[in-house]
């Protein structure tokens, strides 16, 4: 199946490492143009080189916070500066602090609305525009499964996420006559540092050991183990690609089995 990407000018934001990292691989062996960036110089540069020795592509690496306006737009200047244009968008950042939703002050819940929630709008706000000049596009939110099963511990992450899912459907309604699809795929536990980090915070608020809390973590997974990000990047890839025309404004959980909703 040819998933229409070569070429492309794709835009994965928080790339440097992570599942970040792993789509704009991905979609890079697929023969797009890759713009990633990261919070830090040295990181997105080493991404690129990775991902240009692994696949042969071509990648343009930009220092930028997305938590913040400022580097978004530095971000989306350099890729219309490096490549022109833009045709497919991952949105994508770092998560928010473990902790109980009383446990916050006014200050984090802002600092997390603008993390999750406004760096995806924000993003979005800018490729959009070009997206329709070009005939259409694609967008993926990535989110969590806690849109669906709020996660003990993640108060932040719960709302927040859930706010960004609610953009994507929105998005998938208002997009899709200016030829631009729009959907949401969630990951269930995938192996990431991030995973790792919220399984140590998990086992400390616990009381328990770490392989504790990954064994009951396995337990609840019917494949019975973590996901690798290569496998997660699959979904993305897809979504993104020409192969999935006529999808627009679903929703793909990559999490072997985990998530017991029947939609």
């Amino acid at each position: 199946m040819d998933s229409g990407l070569t070429k492309k000018i794709a835009m994965v934001a928080a790339a440097s490492r992570g599942l970040g990292f792993a789509v704009a691989q991905g979609l890079a062996a697929e023969g797009a143009n890759i713009s990633l960036c990261s919070r830090t110089a040295a990181a997105a540069h080493s991404a690129a080189e990775q991902i240009r020795q692994a696949t042969g592509a071509t990648v343009l690496a930009v220092e930028a916070d997305v938590q913040t306006a400022e580097g978004i737009t530095r971000w989306h200047e350099a890729t219309m500066a490096g490549f022109g244009g833009v045709d497919v968008l991952y949105t994508n950042s770092g998560g928010p602090p473990t902790g109980a939703a009383l446990e916050f002050d006014d200050a984090a819940w802002q600092k997390a609305f603008d993390l999750l929630f406004m760096s995806a709008l924000r993003m979005i706000r800018l490729a959009a525009p070009v997206m329709e000049k070009r005939g259409g596009g694609a967008i993926l939110l990535a989110t969590s499964s806690s849109v669906r099963e709020p996660i003990q511990n993640l108060a932040l992450s719960n709302v927040m996420r859930s706010a960004v899912a609610s953009l994507a459907k929105t998005l998938s309604m208002e997009l899709a006559p200016k030829g631009i699809r729009v959907n949401q795929l969630i990951p269930g536990r995938i192996a990431t540092d991030r995973l790792a980090q919220l399984d140590i915070a998990m086992a400390a608020r616990a009381g328990v050991t770490v392989e504790d809390t990954k064994n009951r973590s396995l337990a609840n997974i019917p494949m019975g183990r973590y996901g690798d990000p290569v496998e997660f990047a699959n979904g993305a890839v897809f979504l993104l690609s020409g192969a999935a025309s006529y999808i627009t404004g679903a929703t793909l959980q990559v999490d072997g089995g985990a998530m017991r909703a029947v939609i």
